[in-house]
């Protein structure tokens, strides 16, 4: 059995290399069926693509909890040939254009190899070079043996790194939240019937978490997901007293984001483990950003939530940063607070 100390990594790389952009998250999915089958006493995929997993515990007084993390990432969608293997595309998820010019993307379920072109330097017009790049006069080049089809999904041919204490890598958000849960189910504790919804279309619309809170109807929920650092320097240089989250700090628990205000109760557990535990975490600044929480929150006649989240670098991008000790704590926080979870957590008011 995996311990605090021993994250696994290699379940990790395998989930960053896949490509699982929102609405065809089916690479990732394979993993997680493969990875639970066996520790699952029922387990379906639903109408969205929703994989939706049981492992029942024991005794008379168990709280039905549900963990969830969202398998799909940020993207780009072809939608139309312009020629000789160039193909007009548009986002799929909030993302920047500037991350994008010259990047290597994989293209379709063949992951055709290609390129996102834009105009040189050399051929640029006075002020061209100081705007901002519209996605509209970019291109995805697959050269001339490149052949797509409108729909096809791109992800970013980033690989998985770890380089010291470090991880770089693609959809760190959320493949982080999907072999934390992963691993959770695959020890869960008889304390609780455990739940674990790994979910589509999170980057468009929180879609297939909704979906799942309905199906499990849960006492309480915990969104496991990762959440941006906004930690560096000022762009002058200066000290930088906005953060949100730190890298080197742990866990970050949320109190509240631009859609959901965490239940309390749920909070103050999380807290309470950590402090008993000698745990390392951080609270979630408030503002901007947000989980499946918010759907989940809200499905049914409402259910507690609280998220909590391993922080990393540059998010929707080609590549992100993290600490692999800042998701060690992740697991072990979550790992204790699952086994001290009894019904009188939501059973008392908030």
């Amino acid at each position: 059995m995996p311990t605090s100390s021993t994250p696994p990594l290699k379940l990790l790389e395998k989930l960053c290399n896949a490509i699982a952009i929102s609405g065809d998250e089916s690479e990732v999915r394979k993993i997680v069926l493969d990875e639970i089958k066996d520790y699952a006493d029922d387990v379906r995929v639903d109408a969205l693509g929703n994989v939706l997993a049981t492992k029942l515990g024991r005794g008379k007084r168990r709280l039905k909890v549900m963990l969830d993390a969202h398998m799909d990432e940020v993207g780009l969608m072809i939608v139309a040939e312009d020629g000789e293997g160039i193909y007009r595309f548009e986002t799929v998820g909030g993302m920047d254009a500037r991350h994008l010019v010259g990047k290597q993307v994989y293209v379709g379920k063949e992951r055709l190899p290609g390129v996102i072109g834009g105009k040189p330097i050399h051929l640029m017009e006075s002020g061209e070079v100081t705007r901002k790049v519209p996605i509209d006069a970019l291109r995805i080049d697959l050269g001339l043996a490149g052949k797509a089809k409108v729909g096809d999904r791109a992800g970013f041919a980033t690989k998985f790194r770890r380089v010291g204490p470090s991880i770089m890598a693609k959809s760190l958000d959320n493949r982080f939240g999907v072999a934390t849960v992963i691993e959770l189910f695959k020890h869960a504790p008889s304390n609780i019937d455990l739940c674990a919804a790994f979910t589509v279309q999170e980057e468009i619309g929180l879609r297939g978490a909704k979906v799942a809170a309905q199906y499990f109807n849960p006492d309480l929920a915990i969104t496991i997901d990762s959440t941006p650092a906004n930690d560096l320097p000022d762009f002058d240089g200066s000290e930088n007293t906005t953060y949100n989250t730190k890298l080197g700090l742990g866990p970050a628990i949320y109190i509240a984001d631009s859609s959901t205000l965490h239940d309390p109760r749920l909070v103050r557990f999380l807290q309470t483990v950590a402090a008993s535990a000698k745990i390392p975490y951080q609270l979630r600044q408030p503002g901007g950003g947000g989980t499946d929480s918010a759907a989940i929150q809200r499905a049914l006649a409402g259910i507690p939530t609280v998220s909590v989240s391993v922080p990393h670098r540059y998010t929707h991008s080609p590549v992100s940063l993290s600490r692999v000790d800042d998701w060690k704590h992740t697991l072990t926080l979550l790992r204790a607070a699952l086994k001290k979870i009894t019904p009188e957590l939501v059973g008392k008011g908030r």
